[in-house]
């Protein structure tokens, strides 16, 4: 199971929310690019960027700090947030982002997200964010009728590269991932489902590996605050 370290942008800084409120951000730094940096030094092999403005904004925003982390480190990285066109999605591939998450659009325009896929294959994610088991999206502004379930299931037969399922109030409150409704999820579909919101210690790390068939777990604010030690999970993922 892939550990990604969570970088997400807001104005130019690092910081995390507390269950997806612009209003409730705490700035944990304000060089992406460094904190980018001592991810890869502790030894991830993925980084997961987050564009917050632009999820709002509904276009990039926080493109300069992007730009900055692609150009100084070496592992591949996934970006989410404001990316709802085909212009945008092959910008940031052009210049050098492994994997575009989708949001949004899959649930507005799904037949971009397989048009992306198809385009650009295994560079292509929908990010699935979900307030007791329904989709929202805008930045997680706007609450939809659609099932997480149903709408992973329609992108079956896409080609996407994975889904990234994020229970939002758990996201930033550091009370552990919603494990359940993430395997679910992925026991629901053939995709690749990385898990996101509220991993905040090593058990709850160890707790997705050990279901068997989550992917990957994205971490934020436990990696600013020092709960998990970002060299020590990759070591006890890596010996498992």
């Amino acid at each position: 199971m892939i550990l990604y370290p969570a970088i997400d942008l807001k104005d130019g800084h690092c910081v995390r929310l507390l269950r997806g409120e612009m209003s409730a951000a705490t700035v944990f730094g304000d060089d992406p690019a460094a904190q980018a940096a001592k991810f890869v030094d502790a030894g991830c092999a993925w980084l997961h960027l987050v564009d917050l403005n632009g999820a709002f904004a509904g276009t990039p925003v926080n493109a300069a700090a992007v730009e900055a982390i692609l150009a100084g480190v070496n592992v591949p990285c996934q970006l989410g947030g404001g990316i709802r066109d085909m212009a945008t999605i092959e910008m940031w591939l052009t210049k050098g982002l492994a994997r575009v998450i989708l949001g949004t659009v899959a649930v507005e325009n799904p037949d971009l997200v397989r048009q992306a896929a198809r385009a650009f294959p295994g560079q292509v994610a929908v990010g699935i964010d979900a307030r007791k088991g329904f989709v929202a999206t805008k930045g997680w502004a706007t609450e939809t009728k659609v099932q997480a379930t149903d709408l992973a299931r329609s992108f079956e037969d896409a080609g996407v590269a994975a889904l990234i399922y994020t229970d939002i109030d758990r996201d930033g409150a550091m009370q552990g991932p919603n494990i359940e409704a993430t395997e679910a999820l992925s026991r629901a579909v053939t995709i690749p489902v990385i898990a996101s919101g509220g991993v905040s210690t090593m058990a709850d790390l160890l707790a997705l590996r050990d279901t068997g068939c989550i992917a990957g777990a994205i971490s934020g604010r436990a990696l600013y605050d020092g709960a998990i030690d970002l060299a020590a999970a990759l070591h006890a993922l890596k010996q498992a």
